[in-house]
């Protein structure tokens, strides 16, 4: 049996977000926040922490700073029982990367220090500890300039040790949507993007037809659609889950990556189309009951009545 359930080679960072600012910044002010929250950050570590939090032994491969930041990352990982043996502490001027959000009612902004996020080399993985796993998944492919031209050989490799590969693009900060995506399609079994991110990388403003396009690249699509739930789309057959109804939501940080947390737990345990989706929406709406997006996975407790409850 493969040590590992799913193995994650990614970005490693911590997030500040700043609750209650205006939407408009002006020069030369000094604005006060109504709260914020220092919590860990990253799609790739976000996904870990939670997949590790809902059952899954999951092995982590990353890079970071050598300095505060970099330690209270790695802790946070830890902590959740993520395997983080093989993550590296660079060395020299290199710090670790860090993400402001500062959130809206219907959007964020997202000022992102890329630092040790994009420093990940291919000589930074053991590639022997990524393949000792039933699942590889990655995120934020456009953050990863250290590995993008890396990639096709290593997912090969990958898949010729029986892994199957899920990808999470996330947004591309020069939106182009383009770093070599095509060489990487390919090589995905499920592809986990949001709606607008669907549309981009199929370069269409409709859903629909990215849909359709995607499909004849990528065995299974799964789109996360917010409050509209997640629709899973594999050949022709499209499936559609409605998101869980919420009193309240805290804040939506993270949601999409504890989507994936909560797909990825039941796909590599060979579960329907139907429970993955389910379990992802459900994954999701835990995260946003509490600041940022693992929060609401660090008490066990409330954690584990939430899950009960809304099963």
């Amino acid at each position: 049996m493969p040590r590992f359930d799913v193995t994650i080679a990614g970005e490693l960072n911590l997030d500040l977000i700043l609750y209650g600012l205006p939407d408009l910044l002006p020069p030369e002010r000094e604005l006060v926040a109504s709260g914020m929250m220092l919590t860990l950050g990253s799609s790739s570590a976000i996904v870990a922490h939670n997949l590790a939090s809902l059952g899954c032994k999951v092995g982590f491969s990353s890079c970071v700073g050598g300095d505060d930041f970099g330690a209270i990352a790695m802790e946070r990982l830890r902590a959740a029982g993520v395997d983080v043996s093989t993550v590296r502490q660079l060395e020299g001027d290199v710090k670790t990367g860090l993400s402001v959000i500062l959130p809206r009612d219907e959007w964020r902004n997202i000022l992102t220090y890329l630092g040790s996020i994009c420093a990940l080399q291919p000589e930074h993985l053991d590639r022997a500890y990524l393949a000792d796993s039933r699942h590889f998944h990655l995120s934020s492919y456009f953050l990863q300039r250290g590995l993008q031209a890396h990639l096709p050989d290593l997912l090969k490799e990958l898949k010729s040790a029986g892994l199957t590969i899920s990808l999470d693009t996330n947004d591309d900060p020069d939106d182009l949507w383009e770093a070599g995506l095509n060489r990487v399609l390919p090589l995905i079994d499920v592809l986990l993007p949001n709606e607008r991110e669907a549309m981009k990388l199929a370069d269409s403003n409709d859903l629909q037809t990215a849909l359709a396009q995607l499909c004849q690249q990528v065995p299974l699509v799964v789109v996360k659609l917010g409050a509209q739930g997640a629709m899973a789309c594999r050949g022709s057959e499209r499936l559609h889950m409605p998101a869980l109804k919420l009193d309240q939501v805290v804040d939506p940080v993270g949601a999409g990556d504890s989507f994936d947390a909560g797909f990825l737990s039941e796909f590599v345990r060979g579960s329907s189309l139907e429970t993955c989706l389910r379990k992802g929406n459900l994954a999701g709406a835990l995260s946003t009951t509490r600041p940022g997006g693992t929060e609401a996975y660090r008490d066990a407790p409330y954690r584990q009545r939430f899950l009960s409850e809304q099963a």
